[in-house]
């Protein structure tokens, strides 16, 4: 795939819609594949991390937000580099399956 050029996925945030970003893509000659406002199925955080950070965090009472997110520093320092690496992987087979239905559900 990247020797086909550089291919950006990025999801429809401001800073990836505005008219400077999208002129110095269009500069650059880079294809974006976007992804529809809201498509679990190539959201890596919805279909690889969250799970597990919600199996993770399951049952645990907090006191108050900076319990919250230090629990949730804790558990993302404590992967190995192989949790990501997987997550990775997956994203790329279910981009794939994306852009060959043309944007249809991808199912697992």
């Amino acid at each position: 795939m990247l020797t086909k050029g550089v291919r950006l996925h990025h999801d429809n945030a401001r800073p990836h819609t505005s008219r400077q970003t999208t002129t110095l893509i269009e500069e650059f000659r880079w294809e974006t594949v976007t992804q529809p406002p809201y498509n679990p199925d190539v959201a890596a955080s919805d279909f690889h991390l969250f799970p597990k950070l919600k199996e993770h965090l399951g049952g645990t009472q907090f006191q108050d937000d900076q319990e919250v997110q230090e629990a949730v520093l804790d558990f993302l320092r404590g992967q190995a580099v192989e949790f990501f690496d997987s997550g990775f992987k997956k994203w790329l087979y279910r981009q794939q399956k994306y852009i060959e239905r043309n944007g249809d559900y991808v199912e697992n």
